[in-house]
């Protein structure tokens, strides 16, 4: 039995967790949709956007998940992170052990707590905090949006690589990733032996990569005899 193995009457609530100036409507939410449809299951899919993009916080959005947990009756839940989903989906991991099962992560921003490692550079950082707001484009809209500099000062609090987790994760990361690298997270998953990394010949998106991603997410979560 594998390592990832539930009870075979258990129900499995599926969350997807979009990354950063993404949104629900993203193509990789909607090809995860798409497949788990096959299978009779609903796609969760939050919007971190809303109540509007420029107060997102990483407090916010773990607020907004643990209130879409509260929508599940019972049953265990996986959650699909992209990006800083995936970082989203690590911290919800130790902060909701009891409710969340397993993790499946793409290009996980585990190292964007860590000083060096956040969207801009220190001397953008720095006008970031003197004006109080800078223009972030956001694929999700299309088009160029303000986010508060709490965004920064928040997130800071939250590390994903030092989060303390023991669910079983499956983590797909792209060897020519220009936004998270790949050597980062091959350190992560070094130092979680929860942690099974699959390394792929893409860049940040993976689009290219989906299908060969879910032919290994499926027995993952338990959805092949």
């Amino acid at each position: 039995m594998p390592m990832w193995a539930r009870l075979p009457d258990a129900a499995m609530n599926i969350v997807y967790l979009h990354g950063f100036a993404s949104s629900a409507a993203s193509k990789k939410a909607a090809f995860f949709a798409e497949r788990l449809r096959g299978h009779g299951l609903t796609l969760r899919c939050p919007d971190f956007n809303e109540p509007e993009f420029a107060s997102l916080t990483m407090s916010r959005m773990l607020d907004r998940l643990s209130r879409e947990f509260g929508r599940f009756a019972d049953g265990s839940i996986a959650l699909i992170g992209s990006s800083l989903g995936g970082a989203l989906a690590i911290l919800a991991a130790g902060r909701f052990a009891d409710r969340v099962d397993r993790l499946a992560l793409l290009a996980p921003a585990v190292m964007f707590a860590k000083p060096g490692h956040h969207l801009l550079p220190p001397e953008r950082v720095e006008e970031w905090r003197r004006k109080g707001a800078l223009p972030v484009f956001h694929y999700g809209f299309n088009e160029e949006r303000l986010l508060d500099f709490a965004f920064y000062t928040d997130t800071m609090q939250y590390d994903a690589f030092e989060t303390r987790f023991t669910q079983p994760t499956l983590i797909f990361q792209g060897l020519r990733d220009a936004s998270v690298d790949y050597r980062t997270v091959e350190l992560f998953a070094r130092a979680h032996p929860n942690v099974t990394l699959s390394l792929v010949d893409d860049d940040h998106q993976m689009m290219a990569s989906l299908p060969r991603i879910w032919d290994d997410m499926e027995p993952f979560l338990e959805l092949v005899d």
